[in-house]
């Protein structure tokens, strides 16, 4: 059978790279987005343009909330796998507008749920967060996906984990593989403008101080979009049993202080940041580690672009796209 696979969020970051991915090695994909404008939409359109130059790819615009349309979709267009990446990222915009992460995170879950069960969709993969773990001490090997996730400290993570518990449901009623991916913190070229490390390019070249939450005592286990992808196809071509429900981490393993990660950027950016120190935010966490090995046993995955390495290629990305 060919496969023909949606991807919901492909004018996203990671949703652009998986679909780009996906296209070059001859795969057909519907991508649907509502293209909102969380941040620039300008960003979304050059990166469906990249997409728009493959014969095999078709974007569909419309919100993935309205199951009527997203069944429509998947119908008309004969998909039989799902890469579900679209949702109502931002931890701190939840504090501000809680109702958009009901509608794209909950609401449009369910809907791509609901169209998966009505058209016999094969596997469905879709993106689940770190964040789900909550604000807890890190283990060696770091968190593990059967480790509690019953304290999200922020809504974003509510959601999360409620999409999980939703696909959860809906393997053992209805039968359907799926796997969720629990991802951390991913980064690199055509990033969301809203994630620090782009945020503070920004700033830094603008000559404005940059905010440091947490006083810079937070580490992240950043992940490069080239290996988040790596995963994500992995995981995509490795369907669980019939009925079944698996959830994997898709992480670096090897999480860097906020302090390590602005001096790489300040030497890939060739520039000094003016640093404000700050407390940490409503719905932040310390830090976060992803025991990976469940991933690697499936799959083989292993990380293999360093923070230092990818916040050199962001910097030689951000520049070209500004003009710096």
């Amino acid at each position: 059978m060919n496969r023909i696979i949606l991807v919901t969020g492909a004018a996203g970051f990671i949703g652009m790279h998986t679909a780009q991915r996906l296209l070059n090695r001859g795969e057909r994909v519907i991508g649907l987005d509502n293209f909102n404008d969380y941040y620039d939409i300008t960003l979304k359109e050059k990166r469906t343009v990249i997409l728009k130059h493959y014969d095999q790819f078709h974007m569909v615009r419309g919100d993935i909330a309205d199951p009527t349309s997203t069944s429509k979709v998947v119908r008309e267009n004969g998909v039989n796998h799902i890469i579900h990446l679209a949702a109502q990222a931002g931890i701190r915009y939840s504090l501000e507008n809680p109702f958009a992460y009901q509608r794209s995170n909950l609401a449009g879950h369910l809907s791509v749920l609901e169209a998966a069960r009505q058209n016999n969709v094969l596997h469905l993969v879709y993106a689940s967060s770190s964040s789900v773990y909550g604000n807890r001490p890190l283990e060696e090997s770091g968190f593990r996906e059967d480790d509690p996730t019953i304290n999200p400290v922020s809504l974003y993570a509510a959601t999360k984990q409620s999409c999980e518990l939703l696909s959860q449901s809906y393997a053992h009623l209805y039968g359907f593989p799926q796997s969720g991916l629990r991802f951390f913190t991913v980064y690199g070229p055509w990033g969301r403008p809203d994630m620090a490390y782009f945020k503070f390019s920004q700033k830094m070249f603008s000559d404005e101080p940059i905010e440091v939450y947490g006083e810079g005592k937070m580490a992240r286990d950043f992940t490069y979009i080239d290996d988040i992808v790596d995963g994500v196809l992995g995981v995509l071509d490795r369907p669980p049993a019939q009925g079944k429900h698996e959830i994997y981490n898709i992480g670096d393993n090897h999480p860097v202080g906020l302090m390590d990660m602005i001096s790489m950027l300040e030497d890939a950016l060739g520039t000094q940041a003016k640093k404000v120190m700050k407390a940490m935010q409503p719905g932040d966490v310390r830090a976060t580690c992803a025991d990976i090995s469940k991933l690697h046993a499936l799959t083989g995955y292993k990380p293999r672009v360093m923070l230092s390495e990818g916040l050199q290629r962001f910097a030689t990305w951000w520049k070209n796209y500004y003009g710096h």
